[in-house]
């Protein structure tokens, strides 16, 4: 699964549906469905986070509006929070999908998401720990050399 999050589109795929959406939107003034979910299809593909966010914002609005292609937008909403780790939303949408129907892939994407939340939520405590540690030594040298003055001074 870590293989196909990292997966980036290529950027002239990228470019190619940016163009057609934006051809689209300027001659007619709206875009079709197909459109606008191969456009968010790379862009949740893409490197760059800001890239990623669009697509996502996209897929929201597909999967409001659009309901016949729910499925396939869930998933992609899934994937695109699983890459910029929004690990919650990534767990809710893969648990929408998994109530429409089962599915190897979502279930491993759903492993995957709860093993790098877990992570990240380790190292977030091995942070915590480590900075608690360093400030009660900085307290303990202060109170330390607090004494060892008050000790001079008398």
């Amino acid at each position: 699964m870590e293989e196909l999050l990292n997966e980036v589109v290529p950027q002239e795929d990228l470019e190619r549906f940016e163009k057609k959406f934006a051809h689209e939107l300027e001659l007619d003034g709206e875009v079709t469905i197909e459109t606008k979910f191969e456009y968010a299809f790379c862009l949740v593909r893409s490197r760059y986070t800001n890239d990623i966010r669009k697509g996502i914002m996209i897929l929201e609005e597909l999967a409001r509006v659009h309901p016949d292609g729910r499925r396939d937008y869930i998933y992609y909403l899934a994937f695109g929070n699983a890459r910029i780790k929004n690990y919650s939303d990534g767990l809710k949408y893969c648990r929408a999908f998994l109530e429409i129907e089962s599915n190897d892939q979502v279930r491993s994407l759903e492993e995957y998401i709860k093993k790098q939340s877990d992570k990240d939520m380790a190292k977030g405590m091995a942070v915590a720990g480590g900075a608690a540690l360093v400030l009660g030594g900085i307290l303990g040298l202060g109170i330390a050399l607090a004494k060892n003055k008050q000790k001079r001074n008398n």
